[in-house]
């Protein structure tokens, strides 16, 4: 059976994505917070590296550092609905340095 239109690039790249992302606590919550913090947190503040269950964060500035650890609680509950038990138990934010 042949396809009448061809696939969406998005779809295949999504596909492609998912199957060489290491399977990390880290890529994981990487995955998917733009999705669970919306567009204006993500463009602000990425997740950087994980240990031991902390979840760190970069943040352009101290203001947005500050905003996160006060939502902190609610972030945590939404990655773990999402994530399970691959989801951070802590956030730790961080400012930027440079560039």
């Amino acid at each position: 059976m042949r396809r009448r239109a061809p696939r969406s690039a998005a779809t295949a790249i999504a596909a492609i994505r998912e199957r060489v992302a290491p399977a990390t606590p880290l890529a994981a919550a990487q995955a998917v917070w733009g999705e669970l913090v919306g567009e204006a947190i993500a463009a602000a503040a990425q997740p950087v590296d994980e240990r031991d269950g902390v979840l760190t964060v970069r943040c352009e500035s101290a203001v947005w550092a500050q905003e996160l650890e006060l939502m902190q609680g609610a972030l945590v509950e939404r990655l773990r609905e999402r994530l399970g038990e691959r989801a951070p138990r802590q956030l730790r934010c961080m400012i930027a340095r440079g560039p």
